[in-house]
């Protein structure tokens, strides 16, 4: 069994990026700015973004944070996202999801220049996603593919099962690994909810990348021999003996499913690390197109 170490990867992807910033900022080109909106006090998502600040400080990046208060109305949500769109110091932004309720988040994402999107949410993104054009992928699922590539797992020709099917990680995953490109050619097959013999397919599956959001939901026997795990899942659960008071799991029940495993992400310690690198790679990117 081979771990899929995210926090090792991630950290060899921010010294490149910080490499590359280092060359840019000697040559007298601009210097990458990453801003993100945070509306309201939700604990893990000021613990996200916070670690998104703190990345760009160690790449060289410039950044901005912009926390506006949860009560905050629609109109005015959407002029400070006008303001960055018009902001030509700004290369990319992202806003913090999930928003309150009164909140409309698709027209939110809809709202966010296309060209400064590094979170990969615009429907013009996701379209050039779909059509393998270039373009910014929305972080997680970039950082899957990043991972997969670094540990030279080989996808092509694999059958894959996506375990869920959100319009941020189980929907792209599913289409950019079949499609024609190195990290690909896969024969890929999405299942949700209401998927029926589910245990049949997954004890199918080459890969499985579970992003269901259920805990420990992936058992030891609904997974082949020398298969490959991509546990996206995290959440919370109790734990007095932890000293925060909780310990984070994932989808997949990790210490049965392990063994059977060529290869397997940890949580924490797996994909996560990964979706930062990759949002600060889009950011790059951002950078070296609207400067070009």
């Amino acid at each position: 069994m081979i771990l899929l170490d995210g926090k090792k990867t991630a950290a060899d992807i921010k010294e490149e990026i910080a490499l590359e910033v280092t060359a840019l900022k000697n040559k007298g080109s601009k210097t990458p700015h990453l801003a993100a909106i945070i509306v309201g006090n939700n604990g893990a998502s000021i613990t996200y973004v916070n670690a998104k600040v703190k990345a760009c400080e160690r790449v060289g990046f410039e950044s901005t944070l912009i926390r506006l208060p949860e009560a905050i109305s629609e109109t005015d949500l959407l002029n400070e996202i006008e303001i960055l769109n018009v902001n030509n110091d700004i290369d990319g932004f992202i806003v913090q999801l999930p928003l309150p309720k009164h909140i409309d988040e698709q027209k939110v994402i809809m709202a966010v220049d296309p060209n400064k999107d590094v979170d990969g949410f615009h429907p013009t993104n996701v379209g050039k996603m779909a059509l393998n054009l270039p373009t910014f992928i929305s972080a997680t699922p970039f950082g899957i593919l990043e991972l997969l590539d670094r540990y030279n797992v080989e996808t092509s020709g694999k059958h894959v099962v996506v375990l869920g099917r959100s319009h941020i990680v189980g929907s792209p995953m599913s289409i950019l690994l079949s499609q024609k490109r190195k990290v690909g050619n896969a024969t890929v097959t999405m299942c949700h909810s209401r998927t029926k013999n589910l245990k049949e397919i997954t004890l199918q599956a080459d890969i499985i990348v579970a992003a269901i959001g259920i805990p420990e939901f992936v058992k030891a026997d609904m997974v082949k021999e020398n298969a490959t795990i991509i546990d996206v899942g995290i959440t919370r659960v109790a734990d007095t003996s932890k000293k925060s008071g909780f310990r984070l799991i994932g989808d997949v029940a990790f210490n049965e499913v392990a063994s059977k495993s060529e290869f397997i992400t940890p949580v924490p310690g797996g994909v996560g690390p990964m979706t930062i690198a990759m949002l600060l790679k889009n950011t790059l990117l951002a950078c070296k197109r609207n400067n070009a």
